[in-house]
């Protein structure tokens, strides 16, 4: 289509041509017409000046006839060269009306025939914040434009990927993303949406791994070096999530540096310079349908089409693709590592190699043989499995796993606060530990169960976890999976170290103005133990050795699952208090809220609900309520409590976490304390054997109690822990025999704890303090 355009354009060129020659031809007719007359009329002065010329000198005579005839001789000098100009026109007119309808001919007979088209035209995306990379586009737009190709400008903000992105993977459009990077490695604010559904979608088994094939793109990013570890962070991630999408990348990616000292040529607007001639020059090849040329060095021993290429460029071109790989990679471990992926990594390949050569065989038989022991031991069943006891461990050498926490990882946990342990755990001090140190108040835990929040330790034995939740308090930085896959502590290390990194964090509170001495000295001895930090504790295949080991230091357990493993719920041994979150009450609602990595999420789900309530222990719903999202399901939520017959519910307001690229959670999605009192009034009006219990109001959480523990007209939701101790060590040395319920070690509830209290569960005991600018409140337990 393109290669038609332009030949008609040309055609119609020449057409102009020959117009403005009839027209010029015409011109010199009519001057010679305007010449014969002049003449006529010079003929006749003449004459009538004979008489007097006879009256002077033959010289003076000749001269004085010269100058009265002087308009003759000018008419005859413009007859002479109006003739001659005729002539030549007339020529060429002859030759471009054959040549002319030569083309028009062929323009015809091409456009009568369907043209093959390699290029529809080119967009080009920007993301700016001082307008740097929107004149980039501008300039770039018109430099495409003079080379006959269409080219549009889009600002990021105005675009909707979800709905237009995948069309360009068929409209034979090349995309270009001229992309800043703002602060903190954050994009540009007109880019925030397209990059955060761009990473996204590269992490989520709903839009697919070959979602954007077909997509030919091209990355510039303009950064400052100057920001070591932000430099070029947005352009490197937009490359990066299309190509895990299987974007096809048309040329290497770009880099504009505004440090003047480090920049490769100079600039940012050299860097730019530099990179769109050769953007340019690729784009004038993909119009003639040409792919990367062969370097000439082909293995097959086939003859080459095309030698004549310059090595440098593909250097470059397969040094950027290895880099991309590389961070690809890297990615792919902080994000998804279920079964699918390891699948449409296998496809990747086979369709990446279609030839191999003879000294990469080896490393292939290799590749084989280490699948088809992974495919064997699945199917003997030695996969990591947890058993009734403790799981088993799967035969297979350790070594040949990757640990859980990579380096970029690492970074970015440690700049949360976390404190990280061997390759898969971490701990963290709660907000509530240290108010509780300060004498300000305790956690909802505290007023509903009676915990000590200042003697409990935050942490998880597995940083993984199988949702990626739109209210999630670690903005997704944790990795996500569906099983477990990476090298393995032992439980030992892993309650030996947090409880040392906790007493260390504790130690950092010594000698703090407001620290009460006496907590100080209790918040070293560790009493409780909250499993609900990040990820899914339940996931870690030694579980139930770390929870044996917590009761062993007399340290009770607060387990907090997902609801995606409900063979795992089955065979956990008894923990002091065993949680489900229950984010949503219909299907739909849970996909959005927190998209399971699981494709039979649902069935998964309501299959822990059903192992929650055949648990004896102390089990609970957790609830959590997001504005505008799941908080008209009543009558659903009232379903999914008589499914799972839980001893208790915890309702509580979504805690706004603050920008995130991975959530479109904002403030509005928060609902007032009063919206919640109202949903879980109406809640327990539809639950016949619950009642509302307990409220904390400073953590927007209420508590509705299975009526089994009102005794004689009072509330004992709190947990005598002495006594469960006591139970859960007469279990292990029954070997399982001699079990235990709840009611079995339950504490009457103080009545400052209670619905309705003038405190609205705030420990009398401690000072209420109240922040002038509160702070987004990104922890909790």
């Amino acid at each position: 289509m393109l290669r038609g355009q332009t030949t008609w354009c040309h055609t119609l060129h020449q057409l102009q041509r020959i117009v403005y020659f009839n027209i010029t031809s015409q011109f010199a007719a009519m001057s010679s017409f305007f010449v014969v007359v002049l003449l006529f009329v010079g003929r006749v002065s003449s004459s009538d000046t004979k008489v007097s010329q006879n009256a002077y000198s033959p010289t003076e005579s000749y001269f004085m006839s010269i100058w009265h005839n002087r308009l003759y001789l000018y008419s005859a000098a413009a007859l002479v060269f109006g003739i001659w100009f005729s002539l030549k026109v007339a020529l060429k007119k002859k030759s471009f009306s054959k040549d002319v309808g030569t083309l028009v001919y062929r323009a015809v007979k091409n456009n009568d025939r369907d043209t093959v088209v390699h290029l529809s035209g080119v967009k080009i995306f920007y993301g700016s914040q001082t307008g740097t990379a929107k004149s980039f586009a501008q300039e770039l737009s018109e430099e495409v434009k003079t080379l006959g190709i269409p080219a549009e400008v889009i600002d990021m903000k105005d675009y909707d990927p979800d709905d237009r992105l995948a069309d360009e993977c068929s409209n034979k459009s090349v995309c270009v993303f001229l992309v800043a990077t703002y602060t903190d490695g954050r994009p540009t604010e007109n880019a925030e949406w397209f990059c955060k559904w761009l990473e996204e979608a590269s992490t989520d088994f709903r839009y697919g791994k070959t979602y954007l094939k077909g997509l030919r793109y091209a990355v510039f990013g303009l950064g400052n070096s100057v920001y070591v570890g932000h430099y070029n962070t947005v352009g490197k991630n937009v490359d990066k999530w299309l190509w895990m999408l299987s974007g096809m990348r048309v040329m290497t990616r770009g880099e504009g540096d505004c440090n003047v000292v480090k920049s490769r040529n100079g600039s940012v607007q050299a860097d730019f310079l530099a990179w769109k001639v050769k953007f340019l020059n690729r784009l004038q090849a993909l119009t003639k349908g040409e792919k990367k040329s062969c370097s000439g060095n082909c293995k097959t021993g086939g003859s080459c089409k095309n030698k004549r290429r310059d090595t440098q460029e593909e250097e470059e071109e397969e040094e950027g693709e290895k880099a991309a790989l590389k961070n690809n990679s890297s990615e792919e471990e902080l994000m998804e590592s279920s079964s699918d992926d390891e699948e449409s990594g296998q496809q990747r390949e086979k369709k990446s190699a279609s030839v191999v050569d003879m000294e990469d065989l080896g490393n292939i038989m290799n590749s084989v043989k280490k699948a088809k022991s992974k495919d064997e031991s699945r199917g003997d069943g030695q996969m990591v499995k947890l058993s009734k006891l403790n799981g088993t461990r799967k035969i297979e050498d350790e070594g040949e796993r990757r640990e859980m926490i990579t380096p970029a990882l690492r970074d970015a946990l440690t700049k949360q606060g976390y404190k990280l342990i061997g390759s898969h755990s971490g701990v963290k001090l709660c907000r509530w530990t240290k108010s509780m140190l300060r004498g300000r108040g305790g956690c909802y835990k505290h007023t509903f169960y009676g915990i000590e929040s200042h003697r409990c330790m935050e942490t998880t034995p597995s940083l993984a976890c199988a949702n990626k939740c739109v209210f999630c308090w670690r903005h997704h930085t944790n990795p996500v999976g569906t099983e477990w896959r990476w090298k393995m502590d032992p439980a030992e290390k892993i309650l030996q170290d947090s409880l040392e990194k906790h007493q260390n964090m504790i130690r950092q509170f010594r000698g703090v103005p407001g620290v009460k001495p006496e907590r100080y000295e209790e918040g070293l001895a560790v009493k409780h133990c909250a499993l609900s930090l990040v990820g899914e504790p339940i996931m870690y295949p030694e579980i139930n050795t770390f929870i044996r080991l917590l009761h062993s230091h007399h340290i009770s357990s607060f387990l907090v699952t997902n609801a995606q493993f409900p063979q795992e719920i089955r065979s956990l041994v008894p923990v002091t208090q065993l949680y489900v979150s229950v984010d949503a009450s219909t299907k739909d609602s849970l996909k959005k809220i927190d998209r399971p990595l699981f494709k039979d999420f649902w069935p998964r789900f309501l299959d822990s609900l059903r192992a929650l309530g055949e648990k004896r222990q102390r089990t609970v719903y957790r609830l959590t309520l997001v504005k505008a999202w799941n908080v008209e399901e009543m009558q659903a939520y009232s379903e999914l409590i008589a499914l799972g017959q839980p001893d208790f519910v915890e309702v509580k307001g979504v805690t706004y976490c603050g920008e995130s690229s991975a959530s479109s959670l904002t403030m509005a999605n928060v609902p007032w304390h009063q919206e919640v009192v109202a949903f879980v009034q109406q809640l327990a009006d539809m639950l016949p054997q619950y009642e509302i219990a307990c409220e904390h109001e400073h953590s927007n959480c209420l508590l509705i109690a299975h009526t089994k523990f009102k005794v004689d007209g009072e509330w004992w939701t709190w947990i005598d822990y002495e006594r469960f101790q006591e139970l859960v060590q007469t279990h292990e040395e029954s070997g399982g025999l001699q079990s235990f319920s709840a009611l079995d070690y339950i504490a009457k509830t103080p009545s400052w704890a209670l619905f309705g209290a003038s405190e609205q569960g705030f420990d009398p005991a401690d000072t209420r303090f109240q922040r002038r600018n509160k702070t987004k409140d990104i922890s909790g337990c």
